[in-house]
């Protein structure tokens, strides 16, 4: 409330300056400095109460009760008067009791004779008169537990939260219900993205469908070559018109083998009518009373299909004239063909769609001459059919069965101008800070329009990223000299910075607990050649610690242990509630952190090189890591260094990335931020590659993994990954080495 307020005032005056009112303004300005209810922030009220304690200004102290009182206490009901009694009994004995601690007699004795009349008839305070008379009153039974700390602290909690709890009961103005009604309004605004998003993918999936139903001539070349039988003159029509140059002699050859009998020469006629003609009458004959559906097509299609099998001799002369002047100009007659190919194709599909015991009829049917040829190539032009047929479907624009997301859109963000590190989105899924090498950070929002919130610029080289867990809007940053910084990406400043060890200035990875009580920091030593970013890496370990920091006193609680010796820890990673820890080091060992006990739980040797990234399964009863090695490796945590599966993954998956240019250039990073991220049932993995993000099916125990999706649109090599999963769209995120990151929106296909 109190934030709604001070916007609310900010708003009047706003308002005032704008209408000219000077002297309200005026007026305004000095009641707010004099605001004793603080702008309705119960911190602040707290603050003035302290003040006059720690001041010894009882005739203040009273002052501002009795205002809170006739302000606010007083329209309370009567059951609620016994409480406010209480908490005023316990602010006076909190000021008796300052007074005594700080040595102040004089003030204690001032108080009993001003309050004398007020108090003497109250049995609460009938033993407190002998207070200023007692040599050592903090030991004397009666009165040691008021002079405990603890007592101070529950009586202040208990007065924050009655004003906190009177604050919120109280009917607010409707100018101050502005601040509820754009919640509301952002909350639609994100429903209303959504419910877009989701109805964009439905018409996008309704139009490639029926464009796939009606203009399906571009797939159909395949089907002439495997399906011969089935050919006619329209068909190599379309054949011809993809290859315009090369369909001039040959074209003609082959349409004489396709042209309706009265226009063939009297040599050729019973080769071809025997091979191909005879079995198209034997389909053409059977479909109707397999498929009546199909009775009105079938109509349609016999001035094509009758002369050209029963009536060799007694064709009408138009109509073989008109079809011959036809195929002699296809590229001006161009939509009665396209109605005769999407007529030819759903006959095509209606022969398919027959059950299968029917086909030794129909090849029965078609004649005696070739049953070997036709029972030899029906069964692999089917399979090759439909194998070609789902492809088509994906190409072009369609979308297949086994497709699990729909690419709804990508945009880009441009706003670095160096490679990226890390790129990570919040915990509510609203805002992105992305980090790279110069020491530039960015922090922006993607919904409902990209825009950067903050820019941080670092004097010192940043090397690690993570957003706080709770609240969510606090960033944490390590840097390459020993500090971790702590930042309000609202209020766009540092809150605190915490030396590390100057020993170990390095700060290669945060992570933050579940409950944001607490953050995990791993520091490093320089390496050999003193450099924060030496590229390879030497392969002699680097020391290194692994230290627990409390987010709340910002102060060091404990060391982890690292055995067999302190080495640097490239990664971190909790697990859903806190309770587990796992790191990945730069000696190649996955340990394991029992964050109750403070204690490693186990661990084992994952990769021969560093580990480069890790993090916990969908489940958490495994471990996925990627290394030097390049290997992409599932282990199970309830049986120490067991496999459930392993992957080798391409050099531009796993690092070190390299960004090649003109005269020579080349450019080398290693691994710093995620090189994979799961989507929110954890049954897809996103990984890095050289031209863009790559979403693959996790398998379980097989040799390779199975890639189900693309998302490219970068042109320099992807370095580190996030994956943020809301509802059924999911948004990935895609960090590459010229600075570009690329934001994917998918949308989930529900099986």
């Amino acid at each position: 409330m109190g934030s709604a307020v001070e916007r609310t005032d900010e708003h009047v005056r706003e308002y005032l300056i704008y209408r000219g009112f000077t002297s309200t303004l005026k007026n305004l300005d000095i009641e707010v400095k004099a605001d004793k209810e603080k702008g309705f922030r119960v911190d602040k009220i707290i603050d003035q109460l302290q003040h006059f304690i720690q001041s010894f200004d009882l005739f203040g102290l009273k002052e501002y009760w009795l205002y809170l009182d006739r302000r606010l206490f007083c329209r309370l009901e009567d059951v609620y008067r016994s409480t406010v009694n209480k908490l005023r009994t316990s602010l006076y004995r909190y000021y008796v009791i300052n007074t005594i601690q700080k040595g102040n007699l004089e003030k204690t004795q001032e108080f009993f004779q001003k309050q004398a009349l007020e108090l003497q008839g109250q049995a609460e305070w009938r033993d407190w008169f002998i207070l200023p008379f007692i040599p050592a009153p903090e030991q004397n039974p009666a009165f040691s537990p008021y002079f405990s700390r603890q007592w101070s602290d529950t009586f202040l909690v208990s007065l924050h939260n009655f004003l906190s709890v009177l604050f919120q009961c109280m009917p607010q103005p409707v100018l101050l219900s502005f601040d509820a009604e754009v919640q509301k309004t952002t909350s639609l605004t994100e429903e209303n993205e959504q419910f877009r998003q989701l109805l964009f993918a439905l018409q996008t999936e309704s139009r490639d469908q029926r464009d796939g139903d009606e203009m399906v001539h571009h797939k159909l070349p395949a089907y002439v070559q495997n399906m011969d039988r089935l050919g006619d003159t329209e068909l190599d029509l379309v054949s011809s018109q993809r290859a315009i140059s090369t369909a001039t002699t040959p074209s003609r050859n082959f349409f004489s083998t396709f042209l309706p009998q009265g226009r063939r020469t009297p040599g050729k006629t019973p080769q071809v009518t025997s091979g191909s003609s005879p079995s198209q009458v034997a389909v053409g004959r059977k479909d109707p009373p397999i498929n009546q559906t199909a009775k009105s097509k079938e109509a349609v299609q016999a001035k094509e299909v009758k002369p050209a099998s029963s009536q060799p001799s007694t064709s009408e002369p138009s109509s073989s004239q008109s079809q011959q002047s036809t195929n002699q100009q296809s590229n001006q007659q161009t939509h009665p063909r396209h109605k005769r190919i999407q007529e030819h194709e759903k006959e095509r599909k209606e022969l398919f769609s027959k059950p299968p015991s029917q086909a030794p009829e129909k090849k029965g049917e078609a004649g005696e001459m070739e049953p070997p040829v036709e029972t030899s190539s029906e069964a692999p032009d089917s399979s090759s059919l439909n194998s070609r047929s789902g492809r088509g479907r994906t190409e072009g624009g369609g979308l297949s069965v086994e497709q699990p997301f729909i690419k709804l859109s990508q945009e880009e963000y441009g706003e670095h101008h160096s490679s990226i590190m890390h790129c990570r989105v919040d915990c509510s899924g609203r805002r992105v800070a992305s980090l790279d090498v110069d020491g530039v950070i960015k922090v922006w929002s993607f919904n409902p329009i990209m825009q950067t919130k903050a820019t941080i610029m670092s004097k010192s080289s940043l090397l690690s990223l993570e957003w706080a867990t709770k609240p969510d809007r606090l960033l944490l940053l390590g840097s390459g000299v020993g500090t971790v910084r702590l930042y309000d990406t609202d209020a766009k400043k540092n809150l605190y910075e915490m030396n590390i060890d100057e020993t170990h200035p390095r700060i290669l990875s945060l992570a933050c607990s579940p409950s944001g009580s607490s953050f995990v920091c791993s520091a490093a030593a320089l390496s050999r050649s003193g450099s924060a970013e030496s590229s390879p890496r030497l392969p002699i370990t680097v020391s290194g610690q692994l230290l627990l920091w409390d987010t709340k006193t910002v102060k060091q609680q404990l060391q982890f242990s690292l055995e067999p010796e302190p080495v640097a820890i490239n990664c971190t990673a909790f697990n859903h509630n806190g309770n587990l820890l796992v790191t990945g080091a730069a000696d190649g060992v996955i340990r394991l952190f029992d964050m109750q006990r403070y204690e490693s739980a186990m661990s084992w040797r994952a990769h021969d090189g560093e580990v480069y990234s890790v993090e916990f399964s969908y489940d958490e009863n495994t471990v996925f890591s990627i290394g030097e090695d390049g290997k992409f490796i599932q282990w199970n945590i309830h049986r120490c260094g067991v496999k459930q599966s392993e992957q080798v993954l391409p050099q531009d998956a796993t690092g070190p990335f390299v960004l090649s240019g003109y005269s020579g250039y080349k450019q080398v990073q290693v691994p710093r931020g995620r090189l994979f991220a799961f989507d929110s049932e954890g049954q897809h993995v996103l990984t890095c590659s050289s031209s863009g993000g790559l979403i693959y099916r996790l398998t379980n125990g097989e040799p390779a993994l199975e890639s189900v999706l693309s998302l490219g649109g970068h042109k320099a090599p992807v370095v580190t990954v996030d994956w943020c999963s809301a509802v059924d769209c999911g948004t990935c995120l895609t960090a590459s080495m010229d600075g570009k990151i690329k934001l994917s929106t998918l949308l989930a296909q529900k099986s």
